[in-house]
């Protein structure tokens, strides 16, 4: 795997930590490459870790490499990871997306920080960013190393894929969606290959796209947070990436995180808080919901502002101490 070493982020470079490139293999056997950032002023003890990746369909240069840098400069060793089949990452074919595979994924990149001679294996937690959040929970749930949870803007992908957004998916409308996607496989079959499905964005906004798609466009495909890699800002996952996600939930046994800690947080104003709340009433304690003021989904990708990045550095502290 040959990794870009030259800096390709969404996000200037800090002068207070240290990164670099490296990949390590989930339990699939899937290479994933993620960009490692230590603070420069770290001393000889072991430090806490955190494991960071989204949003869905992002990559590491853009909203968890920032995460990650942030989080690094408060005195964490951070991993930003390229999710399998995405990025960097391997896996074939291209822009595909899995409940399990991305679960495993989270596992994977704890695997790689505890074998670190700077991490204490003992205090590691991860973020999950949008779709991300859904798959760290589902991580947290059955990997007991990990020991506290930083949603943001989560998204619950098997939720959303199986019911539509606010679940508005009807049940003849599901059938309908389930009877496609199993004829594309008989056409993915015979000509050898997974089709790819429609763009994730579209190239240029109509101006009936709606305030979601143009929310996402704004970070996707503008220089705010485009990058080449990405599946949102460039291409399509394939066309029958959801069938796994509408059959197999992700949070189902969100409450067994407990007593590990969890922090959800969403804005105020975003079109997806509600994942978040329902989140927050299925789990067990610790727990805490933040929302915030003013924010939209998009806002707690990378506006500084906007992201509480206190209030996280205290979660972790209190939780990985």
């Amino acid at each position: 795997m040959t990794l870009n070493q030259t800096w390709d982020k969404t996000f200037p470079k800090s002068s207070k930590v240290e990164h670099q490139k490296v990949t390590f293999k989930n339990r699939y056997g899937l290479t994933l490459a993620a960009d490692l950032y230590l603070p420069k002023a770290h001393g000889s003890q072991p430090l806490p870790a955190l494991a960071v990746s989204g949003p869905f369909g992002a990559v590491k240069e853009q909203s968890s490499g920032l995460y990650a840098q942030t989080m690094a400069e408060r005195g964490y060793v951070t991993l930003a990871f390229d999710p399998s089949y995405t990025g960097e990452s391997s896996g074939e074919p291209r822009d595909l997306a899995s409940p399990d595979i991305n679960t495993e994924d989270f596992s994977a990149a704890v695997d790689f920080l505890g074998l670190q001679p700077s991490v204490d294996r003992n205090r590691i937690g991860i973020i999950g960013i949008c779709g991300f959040g859904g798959m760290g929970l589902s991580a947290a749930a059955v990997d007991t190393r990990i020991k506290a949870v930083v949603t943001t803007a989560m998204y619950d992908m098997s939720r959303v894929m199986a019911k539509g957004l606010n679940d508005s998916l009807t049940p003849a409308q599901r059938a309908q969606t389930l009877n496609q996607l199993s004829q594309q496989r008989w056409d993915d079959a015979q000509k050898g290959v997974q089709a790819a499905g429609p763009r994730i964005l579209p190239e240029k906004l109509s101006g009936n796209d709606g305030p979601i798609i143009e929310e996402f466009f704004d970070y996707y495909r503008t220089p705010r947070g485009y990058h080449k890699n990405a599946p949102n800002s460039n291409g399509s996952w394939t066309a029958t990436m959801s069938l796994p996600f509408m059959n197999l939930p992700l949070l189902t046994h969100i409450a067994e995180i407990s007593p590990r800690p969890i922090l959800l947080i969403a804005g105020e104003n975003a079109h997806s808080r509600y994942f978040s709340e329902d989140a927050f009433k299925a789990a067990a304690q610790p727990k805490e919901l933040l929302i915030i003021k003013d924010a939209n989904h998009v806002d707690l990708y990378d506006r500084m502002d906007k992201i509480p990045f206190d209030a996280i550095t205290e979660f972790f502290a209190k939780s990985l101490k």
